[in-house]
């Protein structure tokens, strides 16, 4: 295990102390400390993006080949340190190390991935001129945007800054990258290093509190925020950024519906995919499915194999190997997951829950024993809104259109899942849920695949990442028009 780590701001190509420190808190043990982080102040933040600014125009002169190549050589050995960075961000976050490891490594494919879309990057086209009615040649290129903000969540930090990094970078925009002010080791870690073998100012990175942080969206010199987070948290950024006309990707939270059809799969493999999809890290990723909706035939088959794996779940710290599920991130979502269980066993519903709080220097850590409601009133909170922990409502439907009107009734529209051994009906069913993404028999972010465009509909999000919707989303086009002295002689006549 890496000794406790103090990390600094990364501005400008040099590493910056501050005066102040954040002490980062162990999710699992009360009162432990994992290491510190810079506190930067708003003139460090206004500084960032003044390195930022000036980073930005010698970056955007390369050709996306040229951006591209650096690129790849800056990501060259972040496997070698991973082991420590997933037992860094395993203390921080509360995640088991196996996820925090692949935390890391899903940056990585995501950062190669964007790096194929490098063709892509400045595909131009030509509109000719229309005799007799427009009388210019236009090319429509594309631009970068200029300073960016990418603001991650605490759930999945690293991997989740690759849906949107590198595509910022490989379109010639100069980023500053906020790390989540309750874990911020790990992210930070890495991003710095990738920073250091990039041109300097190009990639900077600031950790503190979020009063110090707005002009990551206010300054007029940042062209676009890119937010992962809270649909409040979301609602706030759009409106900081209002005042200056910042452009926002906003990727929010979701309230994915899982429909079970009555000619589901359910055996073993089908079952341990909708385990995963519900109570991978401990139930906190904004894709997992948080509503289940199954044929009424098919209701006890469901909650009984889900059963079966949560009572092998073993709750402890994400650095024992026998650990299967770790603590909620903040002990506030730990009281509010709380209180959605509490809520729902005071309306009377069947709520079955399972594993053993730990006790020793784990006791009061923010762990909640995984839980299912069955057939809950759909006007409990449960069902209404985003769990971000391990209890998921499993309710009964009775025909394909109830289904689908009962998953679309939400505010949310990030993603979801259609269980079914008939592609057609898959594909009927799939396309009629409001939301960014669908799986087929599977559900959750271990199943995305990382070259599609990913994001939300409704308060689930503005924007796209990954894919060349990904790149496009932090460029703007140009039309450049040249008078055809031919086609204006037509018009003449």
């Amino acid at each position: 295990m890496p000794a406790p780590v103090t990390l600094p701001l990364y501005i400008g190509g040099k590493e910056r102390q501050t005066a102040d420190r954040m002490a980062i808190a162990d999710p699992a043990k009360p009162g432990v400390v994992v290491g510190h982080a810079a506190s930067a102040s708003p003139q460090d933040v206004s500084d960032a993006v003044a390195a930022a600014k000036a980073a930005y125009p010698g970056w955007a002169a390369l050709s996306p080949q040229q951006r591209a190549e650096k690129m790849l050589a800056a990501l060259a050995g972040i496997a070698e340190n991973r082991d420590d960075d997933a037992a860094i961000l395993a203390q921080e976050n509360g995640k088991i190390r196996l996820e925090a490891w692949v935390d890391s490594l899903v940056l990585e494919l995501r950062w190669k991935l964007a790096l194929n879309l490098t063709g892509e990057v400045n595909t131009s086209k030509v509109l000719s001129p229309i005799p007799g009615a427009i009388p210019v040649q236009t090319t429509v290129a594309f631009q970068p945007l200029g300073v960016v903000s990418i603001i991650v969540p605490f759930n999945w930090p690293i991997a989740i800054l690759g849906a949107s990094l590198p595509h910022a970078l490989l379109a010639g925009n100069a980023v500053i990258v906020k790390p989540p002010l309750t874990c911020p080791l790990a992210t930070a870690r890495v991003v710095q290093r990738i920073a250091k073998q990039l041109p300097p100012g190009v990639l900077n990175v600031v950790t503190g509190p979020d009063a110090n942080m707005s002009a990551l969206i206010r300054n007029p010199d940042v062209a676009k925020v890119c937010f992962t987070g809270s649909v409040g948290g979301g609602k706030k950024i759009m409106e900081l950024a209002s005042a200056t006309l910042t452009r926002v990707t906003l990727e929010l939270g979701g309230n994915d519906a899982a429909v079970v059809l009555k000619d589901a799969i359910i055996d073993d493999t089908h079952l341990d995919r909708l385990f995963a999809a519900i109570y991978d890290t401990t139930g906190q990723i904004c894709m997992n499915a948080k509503r289940l909706f199954v044929h009424e035939s098919r209701v006890d088959e469901v909650v009984q194999g889900l059963c079966a794996r949560l009572g092998k779940v073993k709750l402890g710290h994400g650095l024992d190997k026998d650990t299967t599920m770790g603590p909620l991130h903040s002990p506030a979502q730990k009281a509010f997951v709380e209180s959605l269980i509490r809520e729902a066993k005071d309306s009377g519903a069947k709520v079955l829950e399972f594993g053993e709080l730990p006790g020793g220097d784990m006791r009061g850590g923010n762990f909640v024993r995984p839980a299912i409601v069955v057939n809950p009133d759909l006007k409990l909170r449960v069902v209404t809104e985003e769990q971000f922990g391990p209890v998921i409502p499993v309710i009964a439907f009775e025909t394909e259109e109830e289904a689908i009107r009962m998953a679309n009734d939400t505010w949310a529209g990030l993603a979801g899942s259609v269980w079914t051994a008939d592609p057609k009906a898959a594909n009927r069913v799939g396309g009629q849920l409001v939301c960014g993404y669908v799986w087929v028999n599977d559900h959750g972010a271990t199943r995305l695949d990382l070259r599609a465009p990913f994001g939300g509909m409704k308060a689930s999000g503005i924007g796209r990442e990954q894919g060349i919707e990904g790149v496009r989303a932090f460029q703007d086009t140009r039309s450049i028009a040249h008078l055809d002295a031919d086609a204006l002689a037509s018009m003449a006549h």
